[in-house]
């Protein structure tokens, strides 16, 4: 009988392409941890470990943490017992040279990823998503002045309060954060593809769609049955 596979999943997507909401459905559905570097950082600078205290000495000074440390750190925490079923890789890697460390790391340690699911959204659309985003003052409500406009153009549905946008929402804030991306992380699709793991996937639609059509991809990997289902 063929070795069901670890669900080991790396989940791509630039900013505004619904990779967060995608990510908490997974763990849903299939009882497997979200890894965010970001998360595991804070955490430990959290924790006061030596760890911790190399972090917060590069997050006190300005300066990038090195990668070295991020790998320690997400293999720690990929060595953790929620961890022997699979994970969702969030935020890491995000360049070639990222992927290549963690693959070694993961090698040695006779680990492998099942899967790098990209979800892929034109920039226009994303501008259209994150610019539109009005935030309420008051209680945080969402809204959106094209998808989920409020009855009153700037006020809350709810509270009354005033809606604003958001400084990272801006245009010129997020065509920045796009090129990033394209620049750093659209090469990691090449990188997996050649590994023979990279799925893509259309992140236009209604969300249940997308998150079905991601499902049909981890199950269509070799070996997986509904026992690996949670629930």
């Amino acid at each position: 009988m063929a070795k069901k596979p670890v669900l080991n999943l790396i989940l791509m997507g630039p900013p505004g392409a619904g990779k967060g909401t995608q990510a908490k459905m997974l763990v849903e559905k299939y009882g497997i941890p979200q890894i965010s570097t970001g998360d595991l950082l804070r955490a430990a600078i959290a924790s006061g470990s030596e760890l911790g205290s190399k972090v917060q000495s590069y997050v006190t000074s300005g300066g990038l943490v090195p990668d070295e440390l991020v790998l320690d750190i997400l293999l720690n925490r990929l060595a953790e017992k929620d961890c022997q079923a699979g994970f969702i890789l969030d935020g890491f890697p995000r360049t070639v040279g990222q992927a290549g460390s963690l693959g070694k790391a993961l090698t040695a340690k006779k680990m492998e990823m099942a899967a790098a699911i990209a979800i892929t959204v034109a920039d226009s659309e994303l501008l259209d998503r994150l610019t539109g985003r009005r935030i309420c003052k008051g209680c945080s409500s969402s809204f959106h002045v094209k998808f989920s406009p409020p009855k009153k153009d700037g006020v809350c549905d709810r509270c009354g309060g005033e809606l604003q946008q958001r400084k990272d929402d801006t245009a010129e804030v997020i065509s920045h954060r796009l090129h990033v991306y394209h620049e750093q992380t659209q090469p990691l699709i090449e990188y997996y593809r050649k590994a023979k793991i990279m799925h893509l996937v259309d992140g236009i639609g209604q969300i249940d769609v997308i998150f079905q059509n991601i499902c049909a991809i981890i199950e269509s990997l070799k070996g997986l049955d509904s026992t690996q289902v949670k629930g």
